[in-house]
């Protein structure tokens, strides 16, 4: 490529040639620039990326991209200044790979909660009815039938295009993805082509990097803003911001909704904790998802599957028969009639959704039993706030080690254990080592009993001091089962 022939699409405010512009690659790594390549500098929010900038030239980089330009110039580099490296590296590597995202029916879900299983869900429900599809979340990436692990909910610019040209080239129709607030803030999802959009829900979360929850609804409305008028925008009009997230937007605007009147409707008829039946757009169906928040992600779902002109009624037929995503509302039953949900709530208002619908649909005498933590290097305003919730809407609470990451685990339910009141104290234990914590809440469960195990849902790991260990919940439950 020639980075001459990309000047006004990346916004540059100057320029210097002192080659001809041509680059093999790009990255905004400087430990991988390779010989002939191009090096975008980003202002991050660990690093300065310009403080890279000679480590590039050093590693064979021939074509800088910068904020700033730097004080002393090479003679046989060139360098591109630009308002903000960042969108400039989307529109890039959006080029770089052909623009693949215009290749793609690409749909964006938005929102605190709600994400993964939305995105999963269009995945398998496209796939079972036919289609070649791809899918970028927080569990992982898949294109088709093959699967890559996920580093984060939202990739960076270059590897998103990667993987949105190789969905392209394994013949993907459809690309349902996450779309974080990081990522909207950070541009990573500069230069793509989104054909929709989905808004979940915003509570409190991601405080520690968006300082306000302003700056966090702010965040998330800028997404629905950047759509194009020939997109469509579906939001969730019972969230009191959900209309807001559109006021910018100029994409063709739907709501979806359980209460307020809306463009698509649904209603829970029978909740139980193999499923529930319910009205989704006039039609009654049994669904293996449970509980309020999986009836707006099935509506969600319904909408934006309807929106892409797929059959209704094959639509409601594959609905009926998925499964739920991993780690989210996963129940394992003992084979003494005890009942162990595994759930990712890691936010109030998750942990209050899931929390509230057992106790909406436990009968008898039966215990509720939570085991929950915060992670570390996160939000802390949310712990004792988590931990209140929990403490009121169970019978038993085992404050635990979440992912401590470099916390001290023990400061982190410092922080928790502050939102206990006095009048729940005496119903919760502080057990730090994870695994511990729930096998003593299996221990102290009798049959008819329910335990909670919220936070890491699908996560095969703990996050310690920087080392991934090994750690799966329903591992540890599944075990402590079998030796009751």
């Amino acid at each position: 490529m020639n980075i001459k022939e990309y000047i006004e699409t990346i916004g540059s405010k100057k320029f210097i040639f002192n080659n001809d512009g041509e680059f093999q690659n790009l990255n905004f790594d400087s430990r991988k620039i390779s010989d002939g390549d191009l090096f975008v500098a980003i202002k991050g929010t660990i690093s300065d990326g310009h403080n890279f900038i000679q480590t590039a030239i050093n590693n064979g980089a021939k074509v800088i991209v910068c904020e700033e330009l730097p004080k002393n110039t090479h003679h046989n580099i060139s360098y591109v200044q630009v308002e903000e490296s960042s969108v400039s590296l989307g529109i890039l590597a959006s080029e770089f790979y052909d623009n693949p995202s215009s290749k793609l029916k690409l749909i964006g879900v938005t929102g605190t909660n709600g994400k993964t299983t939305i995105a999963s869900t269009l995945f398998n429900l496209v796939r079972e009815l036919g289609f070649s599809a791809g899918l970028i979340s927080t569990i992982d990436i898949k294109i088709n039938n093959e699967s890559f692990p996920a580093t984060h909910t939202t990739p960076d610019q270059i590897s998103l295009n990667r993987f949105l040209s190789d969905m392209v080239n394994a013949g993907c129709e459809y690309c349902f993805m996450e779309v974080s607030s990081h990522s909207i803030v950070q541009h990573r999802i500069a230069g793509l082509t989104f054909v929709g959009g989905i808004f979940t829900n915003i509570t409190h979360d991601h405080l520690d990097f968006h300082k306000t929850f302003k700056e966090y609804i702010k965040a998330k409305q800028l997404f629905f803003t950047q759509l194009r008028p020939e997109a469509f925008a579906i939001t969730n009009s019972d969230d009191k911001n959900g209309l807001v997230m559109l006021q910018n937007s100029s994409a063709k605007k739907y709501t979806y909704s359980l209460h307020t009147a809306s463009n698509f409707k649904i209603k829970i008829l029978e909740s139980h904790f193999d499923g529930m039946l319910i009205n989704l757009d006039g039609h009654e169906i049994w669904t293996n998802f449970i509980g309020k928040f999986n009836a707006y992600n099935l509506l969600a779902i319904y909408s934006t599957a309807i929106l892409s002109n797929l059959d209704k009624q094959e639509i409601l037929i594959t609905l009926s028969k998925l499964k739920p995503v991993e780690g989210r509302f996963d129940a394992i039953n003992s084979t003494n009639g005890i009942t162990a949900i595994v759930d990712y709530a890691h936010t109030p208002d998750a942990l209050q959704n899931v929390l509230s619908t057992i106790n909406e649909i436990r009968q008898g005498s039966g215990q509720l039993i939570t085991v929950v933590g915060a992670g570390g290097d996160r939000d802390k305003t949310k712990r004792p706030e988590m931990a209140c919730i929990a403490a009121e809407l169970s019978n038993r609470l085992i404050l635990t080690s979440d992912n401590p990451r470099t916390e001290d685990p023990e400061a982190i339910l410092d922080d928790m254990q502050a939102g206990i009141t006095a009048i729940h104290k005496k119903k919760t234990l502080r057990i730090t080592n994870r695994a511990e914590a729930i096998r003593t809440a299996c221990m102290m469960s009798n049959p008819g009993d329910i335990i909670l195990v919220a936070g890491k849902g699908h996560e095969k790991y703990q996050d310690i001091n920087g080392v991934k260990h090994h750690f799966d919940d329903k591992e540890i439950l599944i075990e402590t089962f079998k030796n009751l």
